[in-house]
């Protein structure tokens, strides 16, 4: 049975950071590519970040670029996503996603979902 177990959220004011990490179990975890989407209440989920299996091949979406690092230890079955210098807009639920294929998991298209961890920033 596969399980993707998110922790780090919280609460944190404007311009703080906070880091979320991610662990697998039940799959073989560096065959597949990781994400982070995040989704607020009545609004679509968004795609935030995403690693390749081996980590040597990243992306962000444009509103986190140069904010957020996305990074992973295969060794102990963690994706992690560092979050620097956070916005108010960033509030939401984050949630990790496992898929086989790099460029399916940015589409949302992914195998496996975590139940999600509650970012919330406050102005």
């Amino acid at each position: 049975q596969v399980r993707l177990v998110e922790s780090g959220g919280g609460l944190v004011q404007a311009g703080g950071s906070l880091r979320l990490s991610c662990v697998a179990s039940g799959l073989t975890f560096r065959s597949y590519a990781m994400a982070w989407f995040r989704q607020t209440p009545g609004k679509e989920r968004e795609f935030v970040s995403r690693i390749s299996g081996s980590g040597g091949i990243s992306g962000y979406s444009d509103s986190v670029k140069g904010r957020f690092t996305i990074s992973r230890d295969n060794a102990k079955n963690t994706v992690s996503l560092q979050m620097d210098v956070l916005k108010p807009e960033d509030t939401a639920d984050y949630y990790c996603a496992a898929d086989r294929s790099y460029q399916h998991i940015l589409a949302g298209r992914a195998d496996y979902w975590g139940k999600g961890a509650l970012v919330t920033v406050s102005s």
